[in-house]
């Protein structure tokens, strides 16, 4: 096969876990009398880590401000953790098609990327069942988060997998960069949190509108 690992990314990619950020996110905004936003907002705002998400939160714009107080941020940041223990995996759920596409790439192995702390993400793996699907998890707090290529590589490396014959499986900006830095191939797929970026204008090898689409390219041969 052309592909002899695929490298997914989580949330938007597998698991639609917006609402639960949501929640946390305004319990947050409200124990600091800050005003709370919209769920739209923060689909937008996902994508970099609960730390950026929390500071586009306190701005209430994608664009952290600049005069933000970072004791504010910090403390924000800690109460958002607590609240987002209570709530991960309450209401996420996996994109349609996701069982069936992974069940049918049994035999190819697979990492998972994500930048979400490594607590919350086995949590919520083992909340949707997904835990089995991957040999290798690399999160948030392991090391450089998407975009470096830093996880990506690692993942390769665990896989004992050149990049040449490594796909990375993501829905956003951070995804497509990450592996494009590692001369990783991409597959982006077009249903979840792209940060309100046309994706195609990034050049990913592959663009698919549905999580079965990706089965074709990962066993070409």
């Amino acid at each position: 096969m052309k592909y002899e690992a695929a490298l997914f990314d989580l949330d938007g990619t597998l698991v639609d876990s917006v609402y639960d950020l949501y929640i946390a996110m305004n319990l947050t905004l409200s124990d600091l009398a800050f005003p709370i936003v919209s769920q739209g907002l923060v689909q937008s705002w996902v994508g970099n880590g609960i730390e950026m998400l929390v500071k586009r939160g306190l701005s209430g714009d994608m664009k952290v401000s600049e005069h933000l107080d970072p004791a504010l941020a910090d403390k924000a940041i800690a109460l958002f953790y607590g609240h987002y223990e209570q709530q991960v995996g309450e209401y996420s759920v996996l994109y349609q098609h996701v069982e069936t596409g992974l069940a049918a790439l049994r035999g190819i192995p697979k990492a998972l990327i994500t930048n979400k702390a490594r607590c919350f993400t086995e949590k919520l793996l083992d909340k949707l069942a997904l835990s089995s699907h991957f040999e290798v998890i690399v999160c948030g707090d392991d090391m450089a988060k998407k975009p470096s290529p830093e996880p990506l590589l690692f993942a390769c490396q665990q896989l004992n997998v050149p990049v040449s014959q490594a796909i990375m499986i993501g829905d956003s900006k951070s995804d497509i960069l990450a592996a494009q830095a590692a001369h990783i191939d991409v597959l982006a797929v077009n249903y979840g949190y792209n940060q309100g970026e046309n994706l195609v204008d990034l050049n990913p090898q592959y663009l698919c509108e549905n999580f079965l689409d990706i089965i074709p390219v990962l066993t070409q041969r």
